[in-house]
């Protein structure tokens, strides 16, 4: 069997196949269906400093190669977490990842101090995509000013593995993704959601009650695949790539783009024991191939 053994800055995976915050719950809820230390990392659902109900139903469309979700971070807050979610899966024996959200710098910065006491959650992904309210609901990761504010307040109280998540929704995801790296950032992952809707035509309104929401799935592949190629090629710091991975050689694809790690998010929707297939599909491939360690065909694309 080839290494699958991959480095995120300080953070040390056992193979390179992670999950996407909100589609894993806190891990827990998997547990009956697979090994959970079988997963390289696994990032939690968004935290966020105060509690949120999220938005009203209904908030989540099926899509013909994917779905659309307009949850709104639902979550009891970062305290309600520490208290009750962390000793539940403090000791499982892989990486527990907490994505950060928030509405404020101040917010994030906060909540990360908070996560930085905990022992065993060795790195946090910060949701980037989230609305300033003190800018009128414009994204921190749609500016590389946005970005490197937010990342550099982090960065200041965070000491552990700080990975930034990057919005699609932009014109050049390469300035977002260098101005984290120069604020601090110790890996970027990408894409987060795109900006979508659906529209029930008999009753002529939109399916969510948002209206827009994130569209996720296989549909999003080729945007995800480009972008990860292009931030690879502009960053030192490791890429995380996701967006539409369903199968072995879509994360493949990933790798071979640049990736040093990838997340699979809708995909567990449909299949709970997808991470694994997935890990044991690239070990697969690289044994097929003649590969000692999954590091030989990271970046190994050839244009």
């Amino acid at each position: 069997m080839a290494s699958l053994n991959v480095n995120i800055g300080k953070l040390a995976m056992s193979n390179p196949v992670m999950t996407a915050s909100g589609t894993f719950g806190y891990g827990l809820e998997f547990q009956d269906f697979i090994d959970l230390t079988k997963i390289g990392g696994i990032i939690v659902k968004g935290t966020t400093l105060q509690p949120r109900e999220g938005n009203p139903y209904p908030r989540m469309a099926e899509t013909p190669m994917g779905m659309l979700n307009a949850v709104g971070l639902q979550n009891k807050g970062v305290h309600y977490f520490v208290e009750h979610i962390y000793p539940q899966i403090k000791d499982i024996r892989t990486n527990m990842i907490v994505n950060v959200s928030g509405s404020q710098v101040e917010d994030y910065a906060e909540t990360a101090g908070i996560i930085n006491e905990l022992e065993n959650i060795p790195a946090i992904e910060l949701n980037i995509s989230c609305p300033n309210v003190k800018q009128g609901g414009m994204a921190f990761g749609v500016s590389a000013h946005g970005a490197a504010e937010v990342v550099s307040a982090v960065r200041k109280v965070y000491k552990k593995t700080l990975i930034v998540k990057l919005s699609p929704n932009v014109t050049d995801i390469t300035e977002i993704a260098k101005a984290a790296e120069a604020s601090g950032a110790d890996s970027v992952s990408l894409i987060n959601t795109l900006l979508g809707m659906a529209i029930d035509a008999e009753k002529r309104k939109p399916v969510l009650s948002t209206v827009t929401g994130g569209m996720s799935g296989a549909a999003v592949k080729p945007i995800a695949l480009r972008m990860v190629w292009q931030v690879a090629k502009a960053v030192k710091i490791p890429v995380i790539g996701l967006g539409g991975i369903m199968n072995w050689k879509d994360a493949v694809e990933f790798l071979l783009a640049g990736a040093t790690a990838v997340q699979i998010g809708t995909a567990n929707f449909i299949d709970p024991t997808v991470t694994v297939k997935v890990s044991e599909g690239i070990n697969a491939y690289l044994d097929r191939h003649g590969y000692s360690s999954v590091n030989d065909i990271i970046g190994a694309l050839e244009v």
